[in-house]
Order: C-alpha cells, then structure tokens, then sequence
C-alpha cells in the first residue's frame, strides 16, 4: 500500500518549529534594541528655537537673511558652542533655577535681552542681526500690543486693526507682556517617571556633562544619553565615576578632563594639570555618605511616585 505523504514530509514539523523559534527570536531581539529609549531618543536634535510662519517672514523680509535651507534650523539658530563654549557662560545664566529646583528652567527673553538688545553686543561683528533679531522681536511684542490696545480704548477699531495687519504682515507677533521664545525640549523622562530631580543631582556632585554630553561643542543640542531606567540605575549602582566637586559642576572642560583623561582618579599635586585639587568620584562618594538623608536609590518608589 502506497503512503500519501512522501518521506520527505517527516521533516516538516522540525522545519516549521525552527522556523517558528526563529521568527520568534529575530522577533524579540528586534524589540529589544530597537523599541528602546536608546534607539529612538537618542540623537534627537530639534531646531533651537522653533520658527513659526510668522517668524520667517520676519528674518526673511525685514531682517535680511537668506530662505533657510532647514526650516527653524538655520535661522537664528541657538548655538551652544558658542555660548557655553567660546564664551565660557556659566550653565546657570540661562537654566537659573538648576540649584534649587527639579527643574532645570529655560531661559526668558528678558535673560536673552539682556546682551542681545539693540546697541548691547555689535551686530557686524559678534552676533548677526538676522540671527538674533527673533530676540528683540519678542522682547517689543508687548510694545506692540500696548500700541494696538490703546487704539481700541479710544474707539479707532479700524485703526486697530489695520495696525496689528501691518505687524502680522511684518511678521511681527502682538502679545501682551511680551511674546516668549519658543524653545523645544530635548531631554524628556517618560511621564510615569518623576521628572528628574536636577538641584539633588547637582548638589551630590553630578555635572550636566555626565548627562548632557559635550554640551559646549554642539552648535545644535541633542540627546547623548537614553535616559532610559537601566541606564539611571547603572549610575545609582557605581555612582563614583561620576562624581565630581558640586563647585565644579557646571564647569564643562574640567569636568571633561577630569572625568576621561584621569579617569575620576584623585589627583595629587604631580597629576594636577587643570590646577584644582580633587578626591576623585571615591573620595566624594566617601564625603556624601557622610552627610544626613544621603541616598543613593535603587528602589522603584525613589522615580515612580
């Protein structure tokens, strides 16, 4: 009696199982690296800051720059090379809060005007108008909607009107007290998370650069790190390389000097070539553990609560 299925189809079940296992594994090892913080939030670079409709017109038509080959990201373009590297500003000009608040806050137009009103920094030679004039334009948006609002008070509505149509078309925004510059955020922890608390962070001795990156070389901010829970805890774990002198946080190269080259290694008066005296990341650890309410969590309440 002949068989109905050929010898061949023995095979069959081990093939198709395999087959299985196989998509399943490709499966699994596909999520694990690429459905991850690291993979889609790293390298994250937005322009800085965000250029809406009317704020091309402006730098196009009345500041004189050319049409940007990237939307809001070649005009005006903030640059923190240039800021927090050639000039050497403190991280706390800006983010003034970071010392005593979980958040580290974005600066307000009236910190940018304070060097960049007309007359402060010279436009030929430092700071091109084209690439700063959004600054003062926010700054006099409030000027301008005293104008428009006086005109209504005294009954000229048409006046008014046509007056804030020739701002618009001006590219110029109305907003009582002033308009604020639209900065778009770079570093983000998933909502379930406790947003990251930046005044413990910088008082225990952990600089921006451990988190942020070479932050005084990026002409455009983006994200180094995941910021991802396994990268959090492995810090938490073996904080001791991160350390560094909580007055000596926000100050970038040394941070990076002493955090590469030496490895966070204490340095003596033979090994000093940046001229500040330091424990090292166990020596600081040692000092923190000293002080009360020191914690180093690893349990889930000290993100998620």
């Amino acid at each position: 009696m002949s068989t109905i299925f050929p010898k061949w189809t023995n095979a069959l079940p081990t093939v198709l199982l395999g087959g299985v296992l196989s998509t399943l594994a490709v499966g699994v090892g596909a999520a694990w690296y690429y459905a991850t913080p690291k993979y889609w939030r790293s390298g994250y670079m937005p322009a800085q800051p965000h250029l809406d409709e009317l704020a091309e017109v402006r730098l196009i038509k009345v500041a004189g720059a050319n049409p940007p080959d990237i939307p809001g990201h070649t005009y005006p373009g903030f640059s923190h090379q240039i800021h927090a590297g050639k000039l050497g500003m403190d991280c706390r000009y800006c983010h003034s809060h970071v010392e005593e608040s979980p958040e580290a806050n974005i600066p307000s137009v009236s910190t940018c005007v304070g060097c960049h009103a007309d007359g402060h920094v010279n436009d030929e030679l430092y700071a091109k108008k084209n690439r700063v004039q959004f600054v003062r334009d926010a700054w006099e948006a409030g000027v301008r909607y005293t104008v428009v609002d006086a005109l209504k008070k005294e009954g000229k509505i048409d006046e008014a009107e046509a007056k804030s149509k020739e701002f618009a078309e001006a590219g110029l925004h109305v907003v009582k007290g002033g308009a604020s510059l639209p900065w778009r955020r770079v570093h983000k922890v998933p909502d379930y998370v406790r947003n990251f608390p930046h005044h413990a962070h910088v008082a225990a001795g952990v600089s921006c650069y451990s988190c942020h990156g070479n932050i005084m070389e990026m002409p455009v901010v983006y994200q180094e790190q995941p910021l991802s829970m396994s990268w959090c805890l492995e810090c938490h774990a073996n904080p001791e390389p991160h350390l560094v002198p909580p007055s000596k946080v926000t100050d970038l190269y040394w941070v990076r000097d002493q955090l590469t080259a030496n490895k966070n290694a204490p340095v003596t008066s033979t090994t000093d070539p940046l001229g500040v005296l330091t424990k090292g990341g166990k020596g600081l650890l040692e000092d923190l553990a000293k002080k009360p309410m020191h914690l180093l969590p690893q349990n889930c309440g000290a993100c998620h609560y």
